[in-house]
This record gives structure tokens, sequence and C-alpha cells, in this order.
């Protein structure tokens, strides 16, 4: 059982480290030209040698879910299908401008928003037409986000004759009261329909998003979705900490605050969770995800894992989440998408209209940015190995820094039982799993040296 003392200890407003440094470090604008002619020399290290991720953001909802915090725009008018897709496939062709060579496509990912808002015969039009100018990776993993309320045969076919394989279902949570308050309708029956459906077709790999600490949860009701998930056997679960962001989230304004779940409720809800997974089969692949033995996330973080500071994996991170493939290019397209050359990282604008204006001017709508130092590079690996294996190793060159910044709080963090570590490296403790975000804070080096004037991210239980 976890304290009420380190709950509170380290329930603070931490980054969910999908990026290092974190996109509140980032410049705006960034240098456009700078960006491009990065990119070109990473895709000339790197398409050969690993291929690229391409992420396609698609941004429609028909219905707002006023717990989300993504980039969305609500509409029932479908005819933005096609000038969107317009958009995107300029946007393609512009980066296609930069590429030497035909791109090696390896992850490709559709997200939203809701992707299934799109008409399979929109995605099947999208998609051919980007996958017409480049080659196919032979160990590629192609995925997407859909809605079990309007994912249809249809649409699983059309994305599986193109080569998907994996598909995530936003279940979020099962009970009726909860579903009301945050504006999610999404009958049980539906999640069942759309699970068969993927399986009958050959989908490799069926996940499903949960969320604990959204408002009106319970233990009772959390362990009646746990137990209906489970029974479907999702090959992986997304388990992920509700992140009540309202000073950035409009939706979630509409929240009294006195529905949500304290502290001590929601890591009850997590560990619940986290039992109930392990207890049926699951292991548990590090930050809120869960996978069983047979899928590729469970066997990427795995494999040829040894002890302590040395334990290797094939796991990687990224803002798609945690991914098994190795590109360290990643193509953001659509509006608020992010790009990551591995040594930089570009955001789109984020509006749409704003976004159309820079595609239709003929130059990527990249408007926020950053370029990492090699200070930056070596933390950010401390921060990857942390959270796809438990443990780093320390280069012996950062020690002056470590020393500085990130000793301290180590010490700190030791003490509290979260973690073994001297001056070579560190490794979680089974505690420590369930403060993966703070431990990871303590290489933080942007973090550390000054701590952000406003609010800016969600506490971390």
């Amino acid at each position: 059982m976890i304290s009420q003392g380190l709950l509170e200890k380290y329930n603070q407003p931490i980054p969910r480290y999908t990026s290092y440094p974190t996109v509140p470090n980032w410049e705006e604008p960034i240098k456009r030209d700078h960006w491009e002619t990065g990119f070109t020399e990473q895709f000339n290290l790197l398409n050969s040698k690993e291929g690229i991720s391409l992420y396609l953001h698609l941004p429609f909802c028909e219905s707002l879910c006023t717990y989300c915090g993504c980039n969305k725009k609500i509409t029932t008018n479908h005819s933005v299908e096609d000038v969107y897709i317009k958009a995107l496939v300029r946007e393609w062709r512009l980066y296609l401008r930069l590429m030497p060579a035909k791109p090696l496509i390896r992850e490709l990912h559709l997200g939203g928003g809701t992707p299934t808002f799109f008409s399979p015969e929109n995605l099947n039009k999208l998609l051919s037409t980007i996958l017409q100018y480049a080659e196919i990776h032979p160990d590629h993993q192609f995925s997407f986000e859909g809605h079990p309320n309007n994912t249809t045969n249809e649409h699983l076919q059309t994305l599986f004759d193109l080569g998907f394989r994996r598909v995530s279902f936003g279940v979020q949570d099962n009970d009726p009261e909860v579903q009301f308050i945050i504006n999610r309708i999404q009958p049980f029956e539906n999640v069942v329909k759309v699970t068969k459906m993927a399986r009958e077709i050959g989908y490799t790999s069926v996940n499903f998003d949960l969320i604990y600490g959204l408002p009106k949860q319970t233990i009772e009701s959390m362990e009646r979705t746990l137990l209906q998930t489970i029974s479907l056997r999702p090959d992986r679960v997304a388990f992920y900490s509700y992140a009540h962001v309202p000073w950035n989230s409009r939706g979630q304004r509409l929240f009294d605050t006195k529905d949500l779940p304290p502290a001590a409720l929601k890591m009850q809800l997590y560990r619940l969770g986290k039992f109930h997974f392990t207890a049926n089969g699951y292991a548990d692949i590090g930050m809120d995800h869960f996978a069983l033995p047979t899928d590729e996330l469970h066997k990427a973080r795995y494999s040829g894992a040894g002890d302590g500071f040395t334990g290797s994996t094939r796991l990687h991170r990224n803002f798609m989440g945690y991914t098994t493939q190795s590109s360290t290019l990643m193509i953001g397209l659509g509006v608020s998408a992010i790009s990551d050359a591995g040594n930089a990282y570009a955001q789109n604008k984020k509006t749409i209209r704003e976004y159309y204006e820079a595609i239709n001017n003929g130059h990527l709508a990249v408007t926020k940015g950053y370029f990492l130092t090699g200070e930056d590079l070596s933390f950010k690996k401390y921060i990857l190995d942390i959270s796809c294996k438990g443990a780093t190793r320390f280069d012996p060159a950062d020690l002056p820094l470590l020393e500085e910044f990130s000793f301290p709080q180590l010490r700190t963090l030791a003490k509290d039982g979260l973690l073994k570590w001297n001056e070579t490296g560190l490794e979680l403790t089974s505690l420590g799993h369930h403060f993966i975000r703070n431990v990871c804070s303590a290489f933080d080096l942007h973090l550390r040296r000054q701590q952000p004037a406003e609010r800016t991210f969600s506490l971390s239980v």
C-alpha cells in the first residue's frame, strides 16, 4: 500500500515525457529553413537504415468528450474531410521535396480527434495517395485510433487492406454515469462488436484505451469496467491517468472538481487496474501500459532484458506513446502535429485556418520547435531509458551536471524507496514504477533550473 504521505509528496505537476525537452521549453516561431535543412540531413542519415515514422493528425469529432485535452475540431459537417485530405497531401508533397530518396515508411499512425470520423473511402484515398510516393518497410507497423461508436466493418477492412494490423479503441470507461458526465455515451455492446469485427478481419493487436481519475469514478464502477475489458482480452491496454488541465482544455471546465477522485482514490483506481491486469496475464510495460505476452509491445519491452542498470529493450517512446519501432525520424502531418528528427522537434500551427493558410501558400506549417543541444541529447537518453526499461546507466562525462541537478533528487527518491542508484546508474523499484514521471523529472534540467511560472503540466498522480 502506498502511503498518503508519498502520494501527497509526489503528486506534483510533471510532464509525461513524450519528448525532452518538453513542449513548454520550445521556441516560437521556429526557423523554418533551419528545420528543413536539419530534416534533410537526418533523412539522409536515417531513412535507408531505419525507415521513418509517419503520424497523421485527423482532428474532427462529431461531439465533444469533455475530458479530452487533444487538439480537435467539433463538427457534424463531413464535407470538411475532402478539404483536409487535400491539405495533408500537399503537406506530404512539401516534405517529399526535402527527401533526396524515396521515404521508407516503417511506422504509420492515424490519431485524432477521431480518425474514423472520415469515411472508409476518404481514408483509402488519403493513404493510397501518401503511400504511392513511398516504400513500405518489411517490418512495418500501421495503426489507428477508432471510436467504438462509429468504426464500421468497412473502416476496419479498408485499413486492413492497406496494411494496418493494430487498432486502438478509445473505451475510457464503461460506466453510464461516468460516460454521461464526460459526454461519451458508448454502450459496452459497441465495444464488443468492434472488437469481434477487428479480430475476424485479422487484426493482430486490438488495444483499448482506459482512463482512471475521471469524474464520478468509484472503486466499484472501475472494477466493472476492468472486468468487462479483461473479458474481451485486448492485446494491450493503455490505462491512462486523467490529466486535468482546465487552463488548456475548456471542456474540462464543465467538471465540478468535487466529482474528481482525490489523489488517494485515484491511486487506488490505478492499483486496482494493475492488480486485475497482472492477475490475468498482462505485464506492466511501463508508464500506464499493460500487454499480453503475445503482443509486440510485451516482446519489445522484455526482449533481452537484463538485471539492474544493464537491462536492454527494443521499446521506444515518442509522441505516439510506446512503440516497438526504432525509427528516429517521425513526420507529423496535419494541424498541431509534431515532427521529431531525433535532434530537433517541430510542431504545426494549432488552428485549422492557420494550418490551411501555410500549406496553401506552399510552405510547411511548422510554427514552434526546438533544436537539441548535446546536453539535451544526453539527458533525453536517461529519460527514455527510465520510461522504457526502468533503468539507466550514466555517462561519466555527465557527472558534473548529474551531481548538480539530478543526484540531490535521486537521494530523496532512493530514501523514499522509489529506486536504487549509484554514480554508474539507477534502477526503479516496484514502488518506483508508480512514480516514473517523478523519477524522469530528476533528469529534466530545464525543469530543475527554472520551475514554470504558470500551471503547465497535469498532476503526476
